[in-house]
Protein backbone atom coordinates (compact mmCIF):
# COMPACT_ATOMS: atom_id res chain seq x y z
CA UNK A 1 0.00 0.00 0.00
CA UNK A 2 1.05 3.38 -0.72
CA UNK A 3 0.05 6.70 1.01
CA UNK A 4 0.86 10.20 -0.61
CA UNK A 5 3.03 8.52 -3.48
CA UNK A 6 5.33 6.63 -0.70
CA UNK A 7 5.20 2.77 0.52
CA UNK A 8 3.74 2.34 4.00
CA UNK A 9 6.73 0.52 4.97
CA UNK A 10 9.26 3.56 4.63
CA UNK A 11 6.52 5.83 6.64
CA UNK A 12 6.41 3.39 9.47
CA UNK A 13 10.30 2.92 9.11
CA UNK A 14 10.63 6.65 8.94
CA UNK A 15 8.48 7.48 11.52
CA UNK A 16 10.11 5.27 14.06
CA UNK A 17 13.84 6.46 13.03
CA UNK A 18 12.23 10.31 13.92
CA UNK A 19 10.97 9.22 16.72
CA UNK A 20 13.58 6.93 17.87
CA UNK A 21 15.52 10.26 17.77
CA UNK A 22 13.33 12.73 19.95
CA UNK A 23 13.36 10.18 22.01
CA UNK A 24 17.14 10.41 22.79
CA UNK A 25 16.57 14.10 22.32
CA UNK A 26 13.73 14.10 25.39
CA UNK A 27 16.18 12.30 27.46
CA UNK A 28 18.52 15.40 27.19
CA UNK A 29 15.94 18.29 27.11
CA UNK A 30 13.12 16.80 28.85
CA UNK A 31 12.72 19.06 31.72
CA UNK A 32 11.45 22.00 29.32
CA UNK A 33 8.82 19.38 28.36
CA UNK A 34 7.75 18.33 31.24
CA UNK A 35 7.02 22.08 32.15
CA UNK A 36 4.59 22.10 29.28
CA UNK A 37 3.02 18.55 30.32
CA UNK A 38 2.28 20.02 33.57
CA UNK A 39 -1.00 22.06 32.29
CA UNK A 40 -2.25 19.14 30.19
CA UNK A 41 -1.48 15.86 32.08
CA UNK A 42 -2.92 13.63 28.63
CA UNK A 43 0.12 15.25 26.78
CA UNK A 44 2.32 13.77 28.40
CA UNK A 45 5.70 13.60 26.02
CA UNK A 46 6.97 10.42 27.08
CA UNK A 47 3.68 8.09 26.68
CA UNK A 48 2.92 10.27 23.04
CA UNK A 49 6.72 9.21 21.61
CA UNK A 50 6.48 5.85 23.05
CA UNK A 51 2.77 5.49 21.72
CA UNK A 52 4.52 6.42 18.49
CA UNK A 53 7.93 3.84 18.39
CA UNK A 54 5.30 1.12 19.53
CA UNK A 55 3.00 1.53 16.50
CA UNK A 56 5.55 2.21 14.40
CA UNK A 57 7.91 -0.52 15.13
CA UNK A 58 4.87 -3.35 15.21
CA UNK A 59 3.19 -2.08 11.83
CA UNK A 60 6.96 -2.10 10.42
CA UNK A 61 7.69 -5.47 11.41
CA UNK A 62 4.07 -6.71 10.33
CA UNK A 63 4.24 -5.29 7.02
CA UNK A 64 7.33 -7.16 6.70
CA UNK A 65 6.31 -10.37 8.36
CA UNK A 66 2.51 -10.93 7.59
CA UNK A 67 0.64 -11.11 4.44
CA UNK A 68 -2.98 -8.95 6.16
CA UNK A 69 -3.80 -5.82 4.10
CA UNK A 70 -2.42 -2.59 5.53
CA UNK A 71 -5.71 -1.51 6.84
CA UNK A 72 -5.75 -4.62 9.22
CA UNK A 73 -1.96 -4.08 9.84
CA UNK A 74 -2.29 -0.34 10.94
CA UNK A 75 -5.88 -1.59 13.32
CA UNK A 76 -3.55 -4.20 15.34
CA UNK A 77 -0.81 -2.04 15.81
CA UNK A 78 -2.87 0.61 17.02
CA UNK A 79 -4.63 -2.00 19.76
CA UNK A 80 -0.69 -2.83 20.35
CA UNK A 81 0.29 0.73 20.82
CA UNK A 82 -2.34 1.60 23.02
CA UNK A 83 -2.16 -1.24 25.37
CA UNK A 84 1.77 -0.94 26.02
CA UNK A 85 1.12 2.78 26.52
CA UNK A 86 -0.80 1.70 29.07
CA UNK A 87 1.06 -0.61 30.40
CA UNK A 88 3.98 1.62 30.44
CA UNK A 89 1.99 4.49 32.03
CA UNK A 90 0.68 1.98 34.95
CA UNK A 91 3.68 -0.47 35.51
CA UNK A 92 6.95 2.18 34.85
CA UNK A 93 5.84 6.06 34.91
CA UNK A 94 3.03 6.02 37.43
CA UNK A 95 5.33 4.16 40.35
CA UNK A 96 8.86 6.14 39.36
CA UNK A 97 6.48 9.20 39.88
CA UNK A 98 5.32 7.87 43.43
CA UNK A 99 9.05 6.78 44.01
CA UNK A 100 10.59 10.48 43.30
CA UNK A 101 8.09 12.25 46.09
CA UNK A 102 9.08 9.14 48.60
CA UNK A 103 12.48 10.25 48.53
CA UNK A 104 11.55 13.91 49.50
CA UNK A 105 12.13 14.81 53.18
CA UNK A 106 10.29 17.35 54.62
CA UNK A 107 11.31 19.79 57.67
CA UNK A 108 9.29 17.53 60.09
CA UNK A 109 10.33 14.55 59.61
CA UNK A 110 14.25 15.10 60.22
CA UNK A 111 13.06 15.75 63.92
CA UNK A 112 13.80 12.81 66.11
CA UNK A 113 16.51 11.60 63.48
CA UNK A 114 20.22 11.24 64.55
CA UNK A 115 23.06 13.51 62.56
CA UNK A 116 26.88 13.77 63.49
CA UNK A 117 28.14 17.93 63.73
CA UNK A 118 30.39 18.60 60.62
CA UNK A 119 31.08 22.41 61.24
CA UNK A 120 31.05 22.81 65.27
CA UNK A 121 28.49 24.49 66.86
CA UNK A 122 29.78 28.04 68.94
CA UNK A 123 27.47 28.84 71.73
CA UNK A 124 24.37 31.34 70.29
CA UNK A 125 25.61 30.72 66.54
CA UNK A 126 25.55 28.37 63.60
CA UNK A 127 27.18 25.18 62.43
CA UNK A 128 26.54 22.18 60.37
CA UNK A 129 25.06 18.85 60.87
CA UNK A 130 25.42 15.51 58.26
CA UNK A 131 22.45 13.20 58.24
CA UNK A 132 22.30 9.88 55.98
CA UNK A 133 18.97 9.48 54.60
CA UNK A 134 17.78 7.14 52.08
CA UNK A 135 18.75 9.65 49.27
CA UNK A 136 21.91 9.74 50.59
CA UNK A 137 24.07 11.95 52.87
CA UNK A 138 22.38 15.84 53.50
CA UNK A 139 24.07 18.61 55.09
CA UNK A 140 21.70 21.65 56.95
CA UNK A 141 22.82 24.35 58.87
CA UNK A 142 22.38 23.73 62.62
CA UNK A 143 22.42 25.13 65.65
CA UNK A 144 22.25 24.47 69.80
CA UNK A 145 18.66 23.73 70.71
CA UNK A 146 20.23 25.26 74.24
CA UNK A 147 22.58 27.54 72.94
CA UNK A 148 25.90 25.67 74.40
CA UNK A 149 28.34 25.10 72.37
CA UNK A 150 28.53 21.27 70.49
CA UNK A 151 32.36 20.42 68.33
CA UNK A 152 32.36 18.78 65.59
CA UNK A 153 32.08 15.09 65.30
CA UNK A 154 29.55 14.83 67.82
CA UNK A 155 26.60 12.83 67.59
CA UNK A 156 23.53 15.25 68.05
CA UNK A 157 19.73 14.59 68.08
CA UNK A 158 17.63 16.78 66.00
CA UNK A 159 14.72 18.19 67.99
CA UNK A 160 13.20 20.67 66.10
CA UNK A 161 13.32 22.72 62.66
CA UNK A 162 12.84 26.27 61.84
CA UNK A 163 13.31 27.95 58.91
CA UNK A 164 15.88 25.21 57.25
CA UNK A 165 17.81 25.01 60.30
CA UNK A 166 18.07 22.10 63.09
CA UNK A 167 17.79 22.64 66.41
CA UNK A 168 20.27 19.53 68.23
CA UNK A 169 21.21 18.14 71.69
CA UNK A 170 24.08 16.21 71.74
CA UNK A 171 22.95 12.10 71.46
CA UNK A 172 25.00 9.57 73.28
CA UNK A 173 23.52 6.71 72.10
CA UNK A 174 25.26 4.32 74.81
CA UNK A 175 23.90 5.91 77.47
CA UNK A 176 20.37 5.21 76.26
CA UNK A 177 21.25 1.92 75.64
CA UNK A 178 21.93 1.47 79.64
Amino acid sequence: MTLFGVDIQTIYLTTLIISGCLIVLYIFFGDILDAVSEGVPFLNPTLILAFLVFLSSSGYVLEIVTPFSSLIILLISLGFAVIMDVLLNFFVLVPLASAEESLVLTEDSLKGRVGKIIISIPEDGFGEVVIDGKGGMMTRPAASYENTPIPEGTEVLILDTKERVLYVIPYDLESEMS
